[in-house]
């Protein structure tokens, strides 16, 4: 096992020692670039200089080769006032301008040629020098890690397991979500809408045979559906994003999300709250009201409960929430076990959702005597450091 080690060690030491010396030529070619780019920046600088005073003579010239045009007409015309010779001056001056025209055309035209190649070439040195600065900090980054023990190497290899198998499931959690948004729709406003086409046209029918109290009975069965759809929509408008949460903050949009719990489901829902409410990163909140949302929705399929409740605390560096139902109950392990395979079973899921929030959640169940959910979320969190942080 030493041997391997050695072995192993042999091979990390001539990998720092190639990365070493690849790091000090990628940074000898990135300054290398940065000299040229500060040469075509120079560079670029004159010739739009004399580019712009190019434009401007090309600008006079065309102006005064007109005027020499126009006089060379005028001389040209009336042989009484102008002589031969003052034809010829004319003539001789309009010739000169007009070549002197051709010239710095040409000029202007190569002037502008060359601004757009220097611009281009500086453009592409700028972007080998990102490139360039890119692959130097990742090196950095990869000498850290080699430099590192070989448990901070496996931490690594473990964190960005665990960051892969994250995005996977956020990806999937959105699909879920998308295809629970479209069948909301589809059985609710969607049909609601197809129903209300059916009886406005019935309606016109009933306008052209001039029944107006059958009509008037319609219409008003008609507004009844209307808003009935309207609330179906507002609905499905809370559960993406409930609008209180950013304008009130999470303690009044988690109150009336209890209080609609206890109205639509009819158990008894209590909420209390301690501590000095405080407002929270907009992500935070979001996330805390997801906990909060998906325990109540296990308490409603899956626990048989009448009775559950939610108590949130701020502490000063901390948020504490704690669920609680009288339902059935479970066992803890054998459900973690099935989650692992099922994501039906919510409870891995939340566990996940708070370790991203650097927080933890403790689950208290028993078969017959209802569960209790604690969470504790720091209120300063970064998800990124907390998959690190437990391979410590």
């Amino acid at each position: 096992m030493d041997f391997r080690a050695d072995q192993i060690d042999r091979v990390i030491q001539n990998a720092i020692s190639v990365m070493e010396d690849s790091k000090m030529q990628v940074f000898e070619i990135c300054e290398a670039a940065r000299r040229e780019l500060l040469s075509l920046n120079h560079e670029l600088e004159n010739v739009l200089a004399e580019t712009t005073d190019t434009i401007d003579k090309v600008d006079r010239l065309e102006r005064d080769y007109r005027l020499a045009r126009i006089r060379l007409t005028e001389v040209s015309r009336d042989f009484v006032r102008y002589s031969e010779s003052d034809i010829k001056s004319a003539y001789e001056k309009a010739t000169q301008m007009q070549l002197d025209l051709m010239v710095y055309r040409e000029k202007e035209h190569y002037l502008k040629t060359r601004r757009d190649e220097l611009q281009k070439r500086a453009r592409n040195v700028e972007q080998s020098i990102e490139r360039a600065d890119t692959i130097n900090l990742q090196m950095t980054v990869v000498l850290d890690y080699l430099s590192g023990d070989l448990n901070q190497v496996t931490r690594i290899l473990e964190f960005a397991k665990n960051r892969q198998m994250i995005g996977l499931k956020i990806i999937l959690a959105q699909e879920d979500e998308r295809k629970r948004i479209a069948r909301e729709i589809h059985d609710g406003p969607a049909q609601s809408l197809a129903n209300l086409v059916l009886r406005t046209e019935i309606a016109e029918r009933l306008l052209d045979m001039g029944d107006l109290q059958v009509v008037r009975n319609e219409l008003i069965d008609l507004k009844s559906q209307i808003r009935y759809g309207l609330e179906e929509i507002r609905k499905i408008i809370f559960n993406l994003r409930p609008m209180a949460l950013d304008d009130l903050g999470l303690i009044p949009t988690l109150r009336k999300f209890v209080q609609d719990f206890e109205e639509r489901t009819r158990i008894r829902a209590v909420f209390e709250s301690a501590g000095k409410e405080k407002r929270l990163p907009s992500a935070m909140e979001a996330a805390l009201f997801r906990l909060v949302q998906e325990a109540f929705n296990n308490a409603l399929k899956h626990a048989q409960a009448t009775y559950v409740s939610l108590e949130i605390a701020f502490l000063d560096d901390t948020v504490e929430m704690v669920v609680e139902d009288n339902g059935v109950g479970f066992n803890l392990d054998i459900v973690l076990a099935r989650a692992r395979y099922d994501s039906r079973f919510g409870i891995l899921g939340m566990k996940e959702r708070v370790e991203l929030l650097q927080g933890k959640m403790d689950i208290s169940s028993v078969p017959g005597q209802g569960t209790k959910l604690n969470i504790e979320v720091p209120i300063k969190a970064d998800p990124g450091k907390e998959l690190i942080a437990s391979g410590d």
